[in-house]
């Protein structure tokens, strides 16, 4: 399936998306954060207070001697002030060179090396830190967000604050330096380069686009995604592509965002700020979804048998809604009592005025979406990539299919190769891997599609359905292929005391799963029991925690082909984590990384195998 009338973008570029949303509307409420010590209520700017500091970073930047297309990086957590380097670096012309806050010190290097940044905009001195002793002959300023220079550091270094002042300065002197330079900036100059997460060597700089930027923040509003009436709670890596995209929806929609990136606090700010749209990593929709789950497990009798009743009619009638009908008669009476009884609960949680929430970055579990939909807490499923600007298919509101990521954005091209590859071509996809020819050639067919590596099914409507990873399908040694995610997703939602799975199985005889547990979850179950207050390590090592797991492996079993079964399962002594390269910032699991981590653990899955065939 293919789409060939071309989308109008009305601006060039991001800045001047940027200005001409400043102008718009000066005076609405634009992005929000925390208070100090979170003390009293959230701290907003309108869009004429950022376009103000934006300004003067960027023409800050110009002082230090930064130009068009120069890169510029950006070090640090998820906030507010990120957001306003980032602006900043758009409107001096230059490139925003992304680095997660959990990145090792020796990847920092490399990316801000490869990618030849001028100027890094630290977040404190402890990142700073990571960069001591390296060679580093393009860098010649660092920006401090937090904190003052120590008066060590081998480059030029200031605070966020001296760098605004030199820039209002040369606003003062020449008022029309930033226009002059948005002027001049077309869709076609590079905007942002992000570096992939690579499971095994040196991560991939991905050169992203001005246009590939506005086009995305067009999507948004033309598919419904955002709303001017909206409010988003922005907690996601603005590290990752999925964070950046939605900055640029933000942009061309202008609905007001709160922007905290401590995920420890997501939860409990949920009901504070009371957003209406938030997008996130599967992982926190399944944290979510064991939280209730092992709670209405955990007061069990009559508390149990009413959640387990409300789950079912929820999901009856959601599935009429998901048709195009309402539920009517009986079941409309039922779906009525047990959201009394059930979902509005939990829907206060999250702030009770939530009306759509958008997962990306991996795939969800069908089964949790069905029980966020029966919920009334519609799940929008989405599919992207980095090399793509994120964005590329979304379920729309109303018109959602769960099981699928939805219906291609904007003008995008699709087709299916031979072997069921999704192949992707237009205006959000990437210039190239940055300084790589030769794998950015690889990267595309003969005639420019873009190779996502995901394996995938198309419907007669357009709706797109991700079967799996195209190199991390398995072949065990009996020549049957398995699918590792959806065994995966499947077990996360049968068995709700679930963190992460990791499915084996390449060339050998049988399929084995390294499984974690939630450690929130398990120390609730482990409540009561002789295992009461004993340590993560401690309960996953014990014989009830096996037994309990063993109950759903066998119910997953029940639900597989007979080649894909687990025939034997390990519960990890510890949870995968991103410090320890198992997991990337938007906490995708790195299957290589995981396996050899735990080799020992899997050899001993399959020790004598040969004795069982």
């Amino acid at each position: 399936m293919t789409q060939t009338q071309r989308l109008e973008l009305p601006y060039r570029s991001i800045p001047d998306m940027f200005l001409h949303r400043v102008a718009e509307t000066p005076d609405a409420r634009a992005l929000g954060r925390p208070a100090p010590d979170d003390a009293g209520e959230p701290i907003w700017m309108t869009w004429r207070e950022v376009g103000e500091r934006a300004r003067a970073i960027g023409a800050g930047l110009t002082t230090l001697g930064v130009r068009p297309e120069d890169r510029v990086a950006v070090l640090s957590s998820t906030r507010l002030d990120w957001i306003l380097a980032d602006l900043g670096i758009m409107l001096a012309g230059a490139a925003t060179t992304t680095v997660y806050p959990t990145t090792e010190p020796e990847e920092a290097v490399y990316i801000v090396a490869d990618s030849g940044s001028k100027v890094l905009f630290a977040e404190d001195r402890d990142q700073v830190a990571k960069l001591a002793g390296a060679s580093l002959p393009d860098l010649t300023a660092i920006v401090l967000i937090d904190g003052a220079p120590s008066g060590t550091e081998s480059v030029q270094t200031m605070t966020l604050a001296d760098l605004e002042a030199a820039g209002a300065a040369a606003l003062t002197a020449d008022p029309g330096l930033i226009d002059g330079i948005v002027e001049a900036i077309d869709g076609d100059r590079l905007a942002t380069l992000i570096y992939t997460s690579g499971t095994t060597g040196r991560p991939k700089g991905v050169e992203l686009l001005h246009a590939g930027w506005v086009w995305e923040g067009r999507t948004q509003q033309d598919t419904g995604l955002l709303n001017i009436d909206d409010l988003q709670y922005l907690w996601l890596p603005l590290s990752h592509s999925f964070g950046k995209t939605l900055l640029c929806g933000i942009l061309y929609v202008g609905l007001p965002t709160y922007v905290d990136g401590r995920v420890d606090k997501l939860i409990d700010n949920l009901g504070k700020i009371r957003p209406t749209l938030m997008c996130a990593a599967p992982r926190v929709f399944e944290k979510v979804y064991n939280r209730v789950v092992t709670g209405a497990q955990a007061d069990g009798g009559a508390k149990l048998k009413i959640f387990t009743w409300a789950l079912e009619v929820g999901k009856r009638a959601s599935a009429q809604r998901l048709a195009g009908r309402e539920p009517g008669g009986l079941l409309k009476l039922q779906a009525g009592i047990a959201d009394k009884l059930v979902f509005a609960k939990l829907r206060a949680r999250l702030g009770g005025r939530m009306r759509a929430m958008v997962s990306g970055s991996a795939p969800l579990s069908p089964e949790i979406a069905e029980f966020f939909f029966a919920a009334g807490l519609p799940i929008l499923e989405g599919y992207g990539l980095t090399e793509t600007s994120a964005g590329s298919f979304v379920n729309r509101e109303g018109k959602a299919r769960i099981g699928t990521v939805g219906q291609a954005l904007g003008d995008l091209e699709v087709k299916l190769d031979s072997d069921g590859e999704v192949l992707l071509r237009g205006t959000p996809i990437m210039r190239g891997y940055h300084n790589l020819p030769a794998e950015t050639a690889a990267a595309f067919t003969e005639d420019g599609w873009l190779r996502t590596g995901d394996i995938g099914e198309l419907d007669e409507q357009g709706y797109l359905r991700i079967t799996d990873r195209k190199k991390d399908l398995i072949k065990t040694s009996g020549g049957k292929y398995v699918a590792p995610s959806h065994i995966e997703g499947l077990f996360k939602s049968v068995c709700p005391y679930t963190s992460q799975t990791v499915i084996v199985g390449q060339a050998r005889n049988y399929v084995t799963m390294l499984v974690t547990l939630d450690p929130d979850a398990i120390k609730g179950w482990a409540e009561g029991t002789a295992l009461a207050g004993r340590s993560y390590a401690e309960i996953a090592a014990s014989k009830e925690a096996e037994e309990l797991v063993a109950g759903y492996v066998k119910e997953l079993n029940a639900r597989l082909n007979r080649w894909e079964t687990v025939k034997k399962f390990t519960i990890l002594a510890r949870d995968l984590s991103i410090e320890d390269g198992e997991l990337t910032p938007s906490l995708k699991v790195k299957r290589r990384a995981v396996e050899q981590s735990f080799a020992a653990d899997i050899d001993r899955m399959y020790a004598g195998s040969l004795a069982e065939i």
